[in-house]
């Protein structure tokens, strides 16, 4: 990193006061003991305990940062007890990104073990949003207050899920009909032909973010955000910086694991970071911003933070 501990969390904290948020997509890495977190506080008798680390470990990363992505909540709903076990590790002035459980976000269950006798068959509750109330935002009401942005993440779409684009903007736009008010909603797509006037007009109406993100088969950031009326939502920006774009995720993990160094920086993404953190703050009617990066991004998160945070203040 280009800043050590101290200057990161001054630096993150000074930010987070003027409503820019910026923490990392997900907390459990070991690639970042020494650097983020202290090995001695997870030695369980006389040995590194990787459970105590992935039990306790938010609350040191919280005592840096002001939001994380909780990319966990994709895969099961939230429980409230899972919620409030991590509420409790953080200050109030945290805020938890959820992204929204893919039962709601699939079209179809890809060809995965974990999705059992289901892979490969449609999904019946694709945009479903009585499930999306009862068995997510139930679980959420009692942590409003904590609560960053709810994404909702769209795996690539293929030819079979939808004829046309403008099928899924409609559907899209009858599912955020529906959705109860008063959160912070965004949507994050893997189709770059979604990119059009129609997609971020539905989004407009409802008030909902355009997620800028940085993916394998997505335009850059800085390309998304010059197009007219990606800012959809009035009161906020989100982005997550994943991958390089052209690379794909697996080459990513082989290419970056353990996660505990900067292996090929990507100065354009750190730019457009750059750029909308400093729009945020300009802007005349200052909006919030959240904007998270991930460790396959660079090969360390930190670093990619610290050097996004140098460039805005610069």
């Amino acid at each position: 990193m280009t800043m050590d501990r101290n200057q990161l969390k001054s630096a993150v904290g000074d930010f987070a006061t003027k409503g820019v948020f910026i923490g990392t997509s997900s907390w459990k890495y070991p690639g970042w003991l020494g650097q983020l977190y202290e090995r001695d506080r997870y030695i369980w008798r006389g040995k590194f305990s990787n459970a105590r680390f992935e039990r306790l470990c938010l609350t040191e990363y919280a005592q840096v940062f002001k939001t994380v992505s909780v990319d966990a909540a994709y895969y099961q709903f939230p429980r409230r007890e899972w919620l409030e076990e991590m509420v409790v590790q953080v200050p109030d002035d945290f805020r938890l990104t959820l992204k929204v459980t893919d039962e709601i976000t699939l079209k179809k269950f890809p060809n995965q073990p974990r999705f059992g006798h289901r892979a490969g068959q449609p999904n019946p509750n694709f945009l479903n949003a009585d499930l999306f109330g009862s068995a997510f935002l139930a679980a959420c009401e009692p942590f409003r207050s904590n609560l960053g942005v709810l994404i909702f993440e769209f795996s690539q779409f293929h030819s079979g899920d939808f004829a046309r684009g403008r099928e899924f903007v409609a559907a899209l736009d009858e599912f955020l009909s529906k959705l109860p008010r008063g959160w912070r909603y965004g949507v994050e797509i893997r189709n770059r032909n979604l990119l059009q006037p129609e997609y971020f007009e539905v989004l407009a109406r409802h008030g909902v973010a355009h997620v800028f993100n940085s993916w394998q088969d997505m335009p850059p950031v800085a390309e998304q955000a010059a197009l007219p009326g990606s800012r959809t939502s009035p009161e906020f920006v989100a982005a997550r910086f994943l991958l390089r774009p052209g690379r794909k995720y697996d080459e990513a993990v082989k290419l970056f694991s353990p996660y505990d160094q900067t292996k090929d920086p990507y100065p354009e993404g750190r730019r457009a970071a750059a750029n909308l953190i400093r729009e945020s703050l300009t802007a005349e009617s200052r909006t919030q911003a959240f904007i998270y990066l991930n460790n396959r991004f660079e090969g360390n998160a930190l670093a990619s933070i610290a050097a996004i945070l140098s460039e805005a203040e610069a």
